[in-house]
């Protein structure tokens, strides 16, 4: 098959084949991933998936403690930004970085709904829901909030620490 770029309708080949593509190692002083999602379960699991797959290409390898860790950090943050942060029109926003070097991984998520604010690790009862913010808590380092500088809501931060070296 051969393409003919003047035809519309002709079919297009690429110029040099492709036979799988593949995220090289990013060993960036500041690796960083970040995107909008929109505010649906579908955003939030495409958002997991992404980061899973960046960690991966940043030597956090799939298959291994930290690497589940994080992605079940950013799993629960996500599922929380379109539970409790969802906003009609509006999308949610995933940061995550981990600077080489720093042994640490910081995901922040941030929505637009600045009247419903986390609350912390104790407060879950005994319901079947509310508990993700409570494995956040036993999971992450650290984990806190604070408004959204660049907007209105609120931004949901957690720190993971790898282990060999200092967080």
């Amino acid at each position: 098959m051969t393409s003919n770029p003047h035809s519309p309708t002709a079919p297009a080949q690429l110029a040099t084949p492709i036979a799988h593509l593949t995220i090289a190692p990013d060993r960036s002083p500041d690796r960083a991933f970040e995107m909008r999602f929109t505010s649906t379960p579908r955003g939030a699991r495409l958002a997991r998936r992404l980061t899973a797959v960046r960690l991966d290409a940043w030597d956090i390898p799939y298959a291994g403690t930290p690497h589940d860790d994080i992605v079940l950090i950013v799993a629960e943050l996500t599922a929380n930004a379109v539970r409790h942060g969802h906003v009609p029109g509006r999308d949610f926003h995933l940061r995550v970085n981990a600077p080489a070097g720093a042994r640490l991984v910081r995901v922040e998520v941030s929505d637009t709904r600045a009247e419903r604010v986390p609350y912390g690790p104790g407060a879950a009862g005994t319901e079947e829901t509310g508990r993700g913010l409570l494995l956040v808590s036993h999971l992450a380092t650290r984990w806190a909030w604070h408004p959204r500088p660049d907007g209105p809501g609120k931004t949901v931060w957690a720190e993971y620490a790898l282990p060999g070296g200092p967080g």
